[in-house]
């Protein structure tokens, strides 16, 4: 089977533009801030967007596997941390929202394990996961399970925030499910996520966060039961 070629004239118009855009006086900072080993342009996050905007109107990809192509070699062959900005931003461009579903979820897994830091890991769990499991519910609930279980901390991470955006459609046996295998664990990483997706649930149904830490006491580390609280005395319920 032949393989599938990324779309290069957008790939090219990308690094030149990134090039053209950069700040080496904001670079360095960029990347310390980030502690990141891969370097900066110095290209801050409105700049991303506006070369996002610019960029994907004006290369359009005609089809699917095009589209994943392009998306991977973005971001496996980085030089520069802005390149993956642009690889995720080019996954939630509107023009390919039809290729939002359970398929797509392999993609997001390569970027998460091999992205492997929270600017990542954090866009893809809310923004890219949690639309294709409120899409595609029973699927999706399986995969994250497993992510929850799994050795690697930031698979464990967007399934722990992949309900961010849900609200109302809220799973939360599935977010228990989820929470549940890394109660206890030292990462910083898990324990702030664990926090932080209850504090967002809770804006929802504080009764039902007020009663989950309660029950979950002694597991729940101090961040994780202090992110999860931190605004819920304010809150009805």
């Amino acid at each position: 089977m032949a393989t599938v070629q990324a779309y290069q004239p957008l790939i090219d118009a990308v690094r030149k533009r990134l090039a053209e855009a950069g700040d080496p006086a904001k670079a360095g900072p960029m990347q310390a801030y980030m502690k990141s080993t891969m370097p900066f342009r110095g290209v801050q996050s409105p700049g991303v967007k506006q070369i996002c905007r610019e960029l994907f109107e004006a290369h359009p990809i005609a089809d699917r596997p095009t589209w994943e192509a392009t998306v991977r070699e973005l971001w496996d062959e980085a030089s520069y941390r802005e390149e993956r900005y642009v690889a995720i931003g080019l996954t939630g461009h509107r023009s390919y929202r039809r290729w939002q579903d359970p398929a797509t979820l392999a993609l997001y897994d390569h970027l998460t394990v091999t992205g492997a830091w929270w600017d990542f890991v954090d866009e893809i769990a809310n923004r890219r996961v949690g639309p294709i499991l409120r899409a595609h519910h029973d699927v999706v609930a399986n995969v994250l399970r497993r992510w929850a279980v799994d050795d690697n901390l930031w698979r464990r991470r967007v399934a722990i925030l992949a309900q961010l955006g849900s609200k109302a459609q809220t799973d939360t046996t599935l977010l228990a499910d989820c929470i549940r295998p890394s109660l206890g664990r030292p990462e910083f990483f898990l324990r702030k996520g664990i926090g932080w997706a209850l504090r967002e649930y809770a804006k929802t149904d504080p009764a039902w966060v007020r009663r989950y830490v309660e029950a979950h006491a002694s597991e729940l580390s101090p961040l994780s039961r202090r992110e999860a609280l931190k605004h819920i005395d304010d809150m009805p319920g």
